[in-house]
C-alpha cells in the first residue's frame, strides 16, 4: 500500500516541476502541447487513484494505461525539450522523474 501512495507523490511532484515548464510554451503551441501534457500528467494521479482502490485485472488494465500515459509523456517532454521550450536541466529532471515512476509502476506491476 505505501508504494502505491509514493508513486502517487512521486507522479504529484513531476507535475508540479511540469507546470512552470507549460506556462512557459507559447501561446502557439500551448493550446495543443500544453494541453496534452497537462491532460496526460492529471490523468496518471487519477488512474493511480483508481488502480491503488481496485484488485485483480481490473487493476492491470489500469495500470498499463499508466504504462502508455508515462510513454506518451516521455515523448511529449522529447518534444518540448527539442522545440527549446525546456532547457536541458528541467528535460534531465523530468527525464528522470518519469524513469523513477515508470520503475515504481513496473514494481507495483510486478507484486500482482
Amino acid at each position: 500500500m505505501q508504494e502505491k501512495l509514493l508513486i502517487f507523490q512521486r507522479t504529484y511532484d513531476f507535475l508540479l516541476l511540469l507546470y512552470p515548464v507549460i506556462n512557459r510554451i507559447p501561446k502557439s503551441h500551448r493550446l495543443v502541447l500544453g494541453r496534452n501534457l497537462e491532460e496526460i500528467g492529471i490523468s496518471l494521479l487519477v488512474f493511480i487513484i483508481k488502480a491503488n482502490k481496485v484488485r485483480g485485472r481490473p487493476r492491470t488494465e489500469l495500470q498499463l494505461t499508466i504504462s502508455d500515459n508515462l510513454d506518451s509523456l516521455r515523448i511529449l517532454i522529447r518534444l518540448t525539450k527539442d522545440l527549446k521550450f525546456m532547457s536541458i536541466k528541467q528535460y534531465t529532471l523530468a527525464a528522470e522523474k518519469i524513469n523513477e515512476i515508470g520503475r515504481m509502476l513496473y514494481s507495483w506491476m510486478k507484486v500482482v
